[in-house]
């Protein structure tokens, strides 16, 4: 996969913590970074989060080191419940919590490489549908 305008902080915390799921973890972040959307990479949550124009839209929960979450949410403020799911997940890789907010849980490298072109969608498509 291409190399992206990936965070030196991100990747600095990734170094610091020898996560065994390190390559995992690189691959979920160049696809989030490839969709073109003009994201921001940093850190939130003790993990790598990504936002555009500084709204909080997608961040992955390294901990524990067993398995990589990829959350997608609108920020850490509680707004309203829309009536319905943000996105249709017709692949069922999203445990919802809420209506807005949803979870893809990666344990495998052949997981993330076989579902990697839905995920970027997924991912393109909660932009799209939380971004104001």
């Amino acid at each position: 996969m291409e190399k992206y305008n990936l965070s030196n902080e991100v990747t600095a915390l990734l170094d610091n913590l020898e996560h065994p799921l390190r390559n995992e973890i690189n691959y979920l972040r160049s696809i989030i970074m490839s969709t073109g959307l003009g994201l921001s990479e940093g850190v939130k949550w003790n993990g790598p989060n990504y936002s555009i124009n500084n709204e909080d839209r997608v961040t992955i929960r390294i901990n524990p080191f067993k398995q990589i979450q990829v959350i997608f949410h609108r920020g850490a403020k509680v707004k309203e419940q829309p009536k319905e799911r943000l996105l249709k997940d017709e692949h069922k890789i999203l445990t919802w919590k809420e209506n807005d907010r949803a979870i893809a849980t990666f344990k495998r490298m052949d997981e993330i490489e076989r579902l990697s072109v839905v995920f970027k969608e997924l991912v393109i498509q909660w932009i799209e549908a939380t971004y104001s």
